[in-house]
């Protein structure tokens, strides 16, 4: 079984490699290919790719030095294009973020076979998410299914224009501002965040900068 780590820390790609040395996930012969940013990822893939060695199995941090020749500027990036490259590559995504509103972001658009935020990882647990990835199952550590069902109970957030005001509030632009860049009316805006106003019970801008902060969706 091929395998893929991508990690920028040197060590943190040999604990990985070691902890699904042994085990039950031993037993599967796991061959490992290592990188430590995307520019090296990516050179990889495709040697693999022309020597017809194809990935089961990628393990990849989001937090990776880019590559911007080719625009995989991210983990994120990283591992869309295997998934376009390597249609059967297993993806798990690996990341230190724990911000609600980032981890749902990476969750929506990689969708990966397994997610964890790194302060979840164990031994165990990695070799658990790559068996339960192997048997077609999807794996997420306690604190990504915490931060998807808090985007689901305030589900406002769930939409993308609601999660794209409260970040550029949160940076200090004002509603008139988010016209330029959210490319959604004024007033459009503004019954946004009365709905959100309403929904996180507070009634005005920077309570509801701060209720969002307070409860992780920034």
């Amino acid at each position: 079984m091929n395998v893929f780590v991508v990690d920028d820390h040197p060590m943190t790609v040999e604990g990985y490699v070691n902890s699904l040395t042994g085990g039950s996930f031993g037993e599967h012969h796991p061959v490992f290919t290592k990188a430590y940013n995307c520019e090296e990822a990516y050179k990889n893939i495709l040697r693999c790719i022309s020597e017809k060695q194809f990935f089961d199995i990628a393990i990849i941090d989001k937090g990776l030095p880019s590559y911007e020749e080719k625009s995989i500027l991210s983990g994120s990036d990283l591992a869309i294009f295997i998934r376009k490259e390597m249609p059967n590559c297993k993806v798990i995504i690996l990341t230190a973020h724990t911000e609600v509103i980032i981890v749902y972001e990476i969750y929506k658009k990689v969708r990966p076979d397994g997610f964890i935020i790194k302060t979840d990882i164990t031994p165990e647990k990695l070799q658990q998410a790559v068996i339960e990835i192997i048997y077609g199952n999807t794996y997420l550590s306690n604190t990504v299914k915490n931060c998807i069902n808090e985007i689901w109970k305030k589900e406002l957030m769930v939409e993308d224009y609601n999660r794209q005001i409260l970040l550029y509030l949160s940076k200090g632009f004002k509603i008139k501002e988010l016209e330029g860049v959210i490319f959604l009316t004024t007033s459009a805006i503004q019954k946004r965040i009365i709905r959100m106003k309403k929904t996180f019970e507070v009634t005005d801008d920077s309570s509801l900068v701060k209720e969002a902060i307070k409860q992780g969706f920034i």
